[in-house]
């Protein structure tokens, strides 16, 4: 299972609705991830335009691996695809923007590649609510799963004596 965080560049932060939300509801799921030893991957929409990834998301991953890229789907990035296909991933969770454009045609690709799929419902932002909410929809009837990240990470724990599960109920407070 992988974290795949989907163009939180500040330039597109800026301009999404309750774009403070996200990226502290995105901060939230990749320091979840990191504390179940999930891998977290970045992609950037062409960052030698649009600039890097947020410096405060990247910092909360030891060795973030990153992929620029220049496709509105993340797996249609020749790097992307050879990425995951030599780790064997069968999950992806996926936060980030925009919803209507490369985080709608990335979870169409993954679940065309045979993965299964869980779209972080609050961790994803677009610049219209509209347009997301409809893209949600149709990617659920597509076989998306879409779930708030605090359900989907206590799934993950599956109770509470889980090693992480103290770190995670604090994380789970110190994000409200």
């Amino acid at each position: 299972m992988a974290l795949v965080c989907i163009d939180l560049q500040p330039a597109f932060l800026k301009v999404v609705n309750d774009a403070d939300k996200i990226q502290r509801r995105c901060a939230f799921a990749i320091a979840a991830a990191v504390g179940l030893e999930l891998e977290v991957v970045f992609t950037e929409q062409v960052p030698e335009k649009v600039g890097p990834t947020s410096p405060t998301l990247l910092e909360l991953v030891k060795n973030p691996v990153v992929f620029g890229k220049n496709t509105f789907s993340a797996w249609a990035n020749a790097a992307v695809k050879e990425h995951f296909g030599t780790r064997k991933t069968e999950h992806v969770l996926m936060c980030g923007i925009e919803t209507s454009v490369c985080i709608y045609q990335t979870a169409l690709d993954v679940m065309a590649a045979g993965l299964q799929l869980t779209i972080l419902s609050d961790c994803v932002g677009a610049r219209r609510t509209n347009d997301a909410d409809v893209c949600l929809g149709a990617l659920v009837r597509a076989g998306a799963h879409v779930l708030p990240a605090e359900t989907v990470f206590y799934s993950l724990l599956g109770n509470a004596q889980h090693p992480f599960f103290r770190a995670y109920t604090q994380l789970v407070k110190s994000s409200a």
